[in-house]
This record gives structure tokens, C-alpha cells and sequence, in this order.
């Protein structure tokens, strides 16, 4: 696929996060949630991007930091309102994204009726894995990902048991929010979520294709 820019450092101009919210059944279940009838979705800023090498920084004000492994879809091709069927012609290829979530703050937020900016859309909220060309990935629905906290599994799920496939997430967000180029589809983690600490070494990887590792910090910032 032909790109004006190098896809490679999608990170770096990208425009977009879109997250997808809900989209495995058993961390749904797990976080005490209903299943969605239409996909759930939210954005993060691309400052939130962090890669392997700088820390993830916990933000001064969350005390239950929760790490969400993902399987990102990068976009390769502008998309608007593009029917499903046409949808994987617009795919450039995928990364590794872990939806970092001050949950803590994502509790408080709903519970007043509250955007959830503050729980999601943090500095280093998303740590990003390298580029991995859609050459290389016959099928993004048969992956295994996974993620390790300390060394210890903490998450572990096939992206065969999205609710909603990748053709129909790009389908439907691009009927809302025009996709551009160097955006990113996080399509939602498999269960096995859980806090981590200031000092903790979190691993994460696609099976046979790749692997990163990030620090956690405490910010020391305050206002």
C-alpha cells in the first residue's frame, strides 16, 4: 500500500486513537458490564503514544492503575463510511497496544456522568509495540496476545473471540469518525485486567510475531 508518510513510525504523525471498549465477552464479564449492541468506542490523544525504552508514568492522581492489551489496527488508506466488505483494503497492517486506564478515575468519572479523559487519555496511556506489515499477518483474527506483569501472566486471549470483527469496527467507525491515515483501531482486550505498581516490568507480545517491555513510574508532578 502506497503511503505519503512512513507507516513504519505511525506513532510519531499519526492523528487517531480509537478505542474499543467491550469487545471480548469474558472481560466484559469480568469488569461487570453488558455486552454492547453497537461498538463502544473512545479516543485518546496521540500524545499518549509511549515506546518501548520510556516509562509508562502513572498520573499523580490514580492509585489503581489497570493494564488492557490490544491488538491495534493501523490504518493505511483514508476511510469514510466504507462498507464492511471494502473495510481490510483500508488496513496498512497492525501493533501491539496496551490501553493503559486510571480506574480509579474511569470510576469516579462514570459515576458523575463524566467524560473519561482523565482515566484514559493520559500521558504514555498507550504504550506501542513496532509496525507489523498486514503482509505478515494472513489472518488478525486467528493471534494470540498476551501480557506479564513481573513475569507473572496476567492476560492471555485469541482476537478470534472479538464480538466485533475488524472489518465491521471499521465499517462502523468510519460511518461516525473519518479514519485518516496513521490511525489506530484498538480492538479491545481479553480478560485477565488487573492494577500494577510503580516498579513493575509489564511484557507484552503477539504470538510469533512480536514482543515489548515498559517500566512504570510514579509522575511526581503536581498542579
Amino acid at each position: 500500500m502506497a503511503s505519503s508518510k512512513p507507516l513504519a513510525t505511525f506513532w510519531e504523525w499519526g492523528k487517531n486513537i480509537i478505542c474499543v471498549g467491550r469487545n471480548y465477552a469474558e472481560h466484559a464479564k469480568e469488569m461487570k458490564y453488558t455486552l454492547p449492541v453497537k461498538p463502544l468506542f473512545f479516543l485518546k490523544p496521540s500524545s499518549a503514544y509511549v515506546r518501548e525504552g520510556s516509562p509508562i508514568v502513572r498520573p499523580y492522581y490514580c492509585r489503581k492503575l489497570h493494564h488492557e492489551v490490544e491488538l491495534g489496527v493501523v490504518i493505511g488508506k483514508r476511510a469514510q463510511e466504507v462498507p464492511q466488505e471494502a473495510a481490510m483494503g483500508h488496513v496498512a497492517g497492525y501493533a501491539l497496544c496496551l490501553d493503559m486506564t486510571a480506574r480509579d478515575a474511569q470510576e469516579e468519572c462514570k459515576a458523575k456522568g463524566l467524560p473519561w479523559t482523565l482515566a484514559k487519555g493520559f500521558s504514555t496511556s498507550c504504550p506501542v509495540s513496532d509496525f507489523v506489515p498486514k503482509e505478515r499477518v494472513p489472518d488478525p483474527h486467528q493471534l494470540k496476545i498476551w501480557l506479564k506483569v513481573n513475569g507473572e501472566l496476567r492476560q492471555e486471549g485469541h482476537t478470534s473471540a472479538m464480538v466485533f470483527s475488524i472489518p465491521y469496527l471499521i465499517s462502523y467507525i468510519s460511518g461516525i469518525v473519518t479514519l485518516e491515515e496513521g490511525d489506530v483501531i484498538l480492538t479491545g482486550s481479553p480478560k485477565g485486567v488487573s492494577a500494577v505498581q510503580e516498579k513493575d516490568e509489564i511484557e507484552a507480545g503477539i504470538e510469533g510475531l512480536l514482543s515489548m517491555r515498559f517500566h512504570v513510574v510514579q509522575q511526581k508532578y503536581r498542579p
